[in-house]
């Protein structure tokens, strides 16, 4: 919100300078965003008179003058203003300043081969009004050499940001009041005026929506001339940011702005019937003062007459009837909507106003008679005509609200010792009416809360308004206890954990993504399959956002589809968050996960590596099994589970490719992982091309060491003895996986074999049909001393016992 200090100044009392001003709204609370000085914008620009003005030899448009700055010999000066001429006062650019308007700044020059040392304005170029057919003509007696920001005035525009909670200081009146409360100057009180009109209203008024619009007052204003503003008023107008249009336009926007009352005229002429505040019709339109028009709804509350809807209630009025240059009668509507109403209509219609902006925060409901008369007054005083009496109809609420305050609170929750005579001062400057029966901290008053501050809610509130006023400098800072030493860690286990797993993904040359935590329906539906169903928000930011995620997958789908539209040709990404399931009862669930997503090249064509090699299944696995074990997870105790036929559905999940995904499992029933490629039907729904790997990690379902949350490394302590490391290769079924031989060798002898891992996997010559070679690293590791023949062949024993149950033969 923007004003001019003299505008200001009509309603507070006060010698304060700019300056003191700021200072002190930034102290209650309501900041300055800025502060325009006319003296600085308009520094350059001198009041001077034209002594003579020839034609340019060169120009038939442009003159030559001599011009009298009031300081030392005339200066000469080429214009092309067609009202230039000797005698005349005007406003002179000298070179060196800047022309408002565009920025220009001014300097000695030649025009078609004539010096010029400055510039004649035009009121648009100083943005001082719209005229820019010629220059300033200035009174005769003009102090010709004063500076043009002196003789016109220098008043500053202060602009403030008004948060949501104070709808009183949505017009000037009410920041006068806050200044004056904290002894700033002397508020101006609000004139009550007495004006009874002289005929009967010759319109009906009525509201037929009390619950949208419970008061809705109107008065007839006969034989008006309409025009444009007088120019003391189209200043605080445009220091406001307001553009004039007309008097009585102009008249209801200097209403809203001195007062924060909305209020609205309209063409008597143009009205059909009774003027009515009702609920729309389904598919009514209208076409507002912006140009556009709206479809309405039975949830609005709307102004109408016979003929149809003029107004959108509380918002914006209505094209057609407006006031224009020939209007000579007029019907002035002021108006209490309900303020809920007035968000939820605007929100639909996606439509914002400086009506809106007061109507939805509140407004002062015991303001309707009072605001009606001062606008009938501005008007009669700009634009002359007769008044009728005012037309009620309904009534605003009128049951004041009062609070039990107890003094006491303020030292308590505000940090600050006030004394009782100054908290009740302050109240009273605010408006509020404080009644105590004894002074003394152990008694609590009864304040009344004035109607335009519909944020009060209770004592807290109070001691918000006290302390405020008397000052938040005068809180004393207190530093809060701390413990001596160093902070302990305050990550939490999880957090590590997130963050462990974050920075090895990012080392394995994986890329983060982060994506939203709500889904299209579709795409959600996509992957909720055994998650229990869907959680859909009831007031989601838009139709494509109102499901919350089931899986990480979909958003990193579609992340990876606008890679590769805008040119990507290898994308590995990933993402660590959360999952969020319904549970049982309808509970909601979070889960830890994380989920990556390998599209594109996994190697680029090249002339040792030829065709460009896609990424595969494996590639998904291996990122998933080195994750894993950063989280801490025993990898060599882990499953892969094996893949169901095709028509039977991929064990990963109908999302994947049945032939080439698998789960990671510790133990039948616990899931850690599952990876594959994105099934056919998947890529066509998020149009996804090209082979897709992918894989989602359950971070959650790790389990914990005993005693533990997680499996959290331990320091490492190298063993005293050397390893030794023994080969086996078997001959096994071609359908059996190498990775569960691997994991029964593991624990065929877990005091002494620490690790077991394939090396060889051969198919061909001198391996018989129907099965396949598979050679093993076993490593053991020694504890108390060295091994011995006998120790060795004791432990292949159990290595061969072991691999023998899943068919495994040792070959010769």
């Amino acid at each position: 919100m923007k004003f001019s200090l003299s505008w200001l100044k009509q309603y507070l009392e006060t010698e304060a300078t700019v300056e003191e001003i700021a200072a002190k709204l930034n102290a209650v609370g309501i900041e300055v965003e800025g502060i325009e000085d006319p003296t600085e914008k308009l520094a350059g620009f001198r009041v001077a008179r034209v002594l003579t003005a020839a034609r340019h030899p060169d120009a038939d448009k442009l003159q030559v003058l001599t011009v009298d700055t009031g300081e030392g010999d005339p200066l000469q000066v080429v214009c092309g203003a067609p009202n230039a001429r000797a005698g005349l006062v005007g406003v002179l650019g000298l070179p060196g300043a800047t022309v408002p308007a565009n920025g220009l700044v001014l300097r000695k020059s030649a025009i078609r081969g004539v010096e010029s040392n400055g510039m004649m304005c035009s009121t648009r170029e100083l943005e001082l009004g719209e005229d820019h057919d010629g220059i300033i003509e200035l009174p005769e007696d003009a102090p010709v050499g004063t500076a043009f920001a002196e003789y016109h005035g220098a008043d500053p525009v202060i602009e403030v940001a008004i948060t949501p909670n104070r709808p009183d200081c949505m017009g000037l009146y009410g920041i006068a009041r806050d200044l004056a409360a904290a002894g700033l100057g002397t508020l101006q009180p609000i004139e009550q005026l007495d004006l009874p009109g002289t005929f009967p209203c010759p319109v009906e008024v009525r509201t037929d929506d009390p619950e949208g619009c419970p008061a809705f007052y109107g008065r007839v204003v006969k034989g008006v001339k309409n025009g444009a503003s007088p120019q003391w008023l189209q200043e605080r107008l445009k220091a406001a940011g307001q553009r004039p249009i007309s008097a009585l336009v102009d008249a209801t926007n200097y209403m809203m702005l001195a007062y924060g009352r909305p209020a609205h005229a309209y063409d008597l002429a143009k009205l059909n019937g009774a003027v009515v505040a009702r609920r729309a019709k389904d598919g009514e339109t209208v076409l507002a003062l912006n140009e556009k028009e709206y479809t309405l709804d039975s949830d609005m509350t709307v102004i109408a007459d016979d003929a149809g809807v003029h107004d959108i209630a509380g918002i914006m009025g209505g094209e057609h009837s407006g006031c224009g240059d020939d209007t000579t009668d007029i019907l002035l509507e002021i108006a209490y909507f309900d303020p809920e109403r007035i968000a939820k209509t605007g929100r639909k219609l996606n439509l914002t106003s400086d009506a809106r902006s007061r109507f939805e925060r509140g407004i002062d409901p015991a303001f309707l008679d009072t605001g009606l008369d001062h606008l009938t007054q501005l008007i009669q005083t700009l634009c002359g005509g007769e008044a009728s009496e005012v037309v009620r109809a309904g009534a605003a609420p009128a049951t004041p609200k009062v609070v039990h305050f107890d003094p006491a609170l303020t030292e308590k929750l505000g940090g600050v010792r006030v004394d009782l005579e100054e908290q009740k001062r302050i109240l009273a400057a605010l408006g509020f009416s404080v009644v105590t029966e004894e002074a003394g901290f152990d008694k609590a008053w009864a304040v009344t809360v004035p109607g335009w501050r519909p944020d009060i809610d209770g004592a807290p509130d109070l001691v918000e308004e006290v302390v405020r006023i008397h000052g938040l400098d005068r809180v004393e800072s207190v530093a809060l206890p701390r413990a001596e030493g160093v902070a302990p860690p305050t990550a939490t286990p999880v957090q590590k954990l997130e963050r462990r797993v974050r920075r090895a993904a990012a080392a394995r040359g994986l890329h983060e993504a982060v994506t939203w935590s709500f889904l299209p329906e579709a795409e959600a539906e996509a992957f909720a399959e055994g998650n229990g169903g869907l959680w859909t928000l009831s007031n989601p930011i838009s139709e494509d956002m109102k499901v919350m995620r089931p899986s990480l997958l979909p958003g990193l789908l579609s992340a990876a589809k606008r890679n590769l539209d805008r040119g990507a040709s290898s994308l590995r990404l990933f993402e660590l968050g959360r999952r969020y399931l319904r549970g049982g009862g309808g509970a909601s669930d979070e889960r830890l996960s994380l989920a990556l997503v390998l599209a594109g090249d996994k190697v680029a064509r090249g002339w040792v590596t030829g065709k460009a090699q896609p990424f595969d299944a494996y590639d998904a696995k291996a990122e998933a099994l080195a994750l894993l074990a950063e989280a801490g997870a025993p990898v060599d105790k882990l499953q892969v589970m094996p893949v169901l036929s095709e028509a039977e559905g991929g064990e990963a999940g109908s999302q994947f490719h049945p032939g080439q995904s698998a789960t990671l499992r510790l133990g039948p029933k616990n899931v850690l992982a599952r990876f594959g490629m994105l099934h056919p039907r998947l890529a066509q729904q998020f149009d996804v091309e090209g082979p897709v790997a992918l894989a989602e990690i359950y971070l959650d379902a790790i389990p914990g060491k005993k005693g533990a949350t997680t499996f959290a490394r331990s320091s490492y302590s190298p063993p005293a003895l050397q390893a030794v490391t023994r080969d086996y290769a078997f001959l096994v079924p071609v359908d059996l996986a190498a990775g569960e031989l691997v994991r029964v060798v593991r624990g065929a002898d877990k005091a002494n074999i620490v690790a077991a891992r394939l090396f060889d996997d051969f198919r061909g010559q001198g391996v018989p049909e129907g099965q396949k070679s598979l050679a093993l690293e076993v490593t053991l590791q020694p504890l108390e001393k060295s091994y011995r023949d006998e120790d060795l062949k004791a432990i292949a024993d159990k290595v061969t016992a072991a691999a023998a149950k899943l068919g495994a033969v040792l070959r010769g």
